[in-house]
């Protein structure tokens, strides 16, 4: 497991943690802006994160507010912490190192859709939608999340990348 070294462990935790950030604001603009050009309200994807948490809150017998504002927090919340664990895994497995751009777009890729599945479903679940209404915005929840494993994947690799040239320079 892991031969790199715990500066370089460290590194990618702070790189998952700033790509995990940039990426999810990036996502949430396109999101605002998509739904806006649907003639919906710019805010509606935090609402149904906002609504979503509260409703498994609610689940787990805890009453948590919904709506816009705690949506944004989660949103964050989970963007930030998966962009860190991004960033520990790929240090700490030796067959994960990010030795080009390619691989940490299509790990960031795979590691965005095979770990946002669980969260997709909870929607439709908790919120109790019909299944068209999940599958009309399921494939675009695919796509964000595409968006979002390519910015990490590449954020995280050209920081690991730029950190080892420059140890080696």
């Amino acid at each position: 497991m892991g031969a790199m070294g715990s500066g370089a462990r460290s590194k990618g935790l702070v790189l998952g943690l700033i790509a995990g950030l940039v990426a999810t604001i990036v996502i949430d603009l396109v999101m605002m802006g998509y739904l806006l050009v649907m003639g919906q309200p710019a805010e509606a994807g935090f609402v149904v994160i906002g609504d979503t948490t509260a409703g498994l809150f609610s689940l787990l017998g805890m009453d948590v507010a919904g709506g816009v504002l705690p949506g944004v927090v989660w949103h964050y919340v989970i963007g930030l912490a998966l962009g860190v664990i991004f960033g520990a895994i790929v240090t700490r497995f030796d067959a994960l190192r990010l030795n080009s751009m390619k691989k940490g777009v299509g790990l960031g890729i795979l590691y965005a859709e095979v770990i946002s599945v669980p969260i997709l479903v909870l929607p439709p679940l908790i919120l109790k939608w019909t299944a068209s209404a999940a599958a009309g915005v399921f494939g675009f929840y695919v796509v964000m999340h595409a968006i979002w494993g390519t910015l990490l994947g590449l954020a995280v690799s050209y920081g690991l990348r730029s950190a080892m040239a420059a140890r080696q320079g």
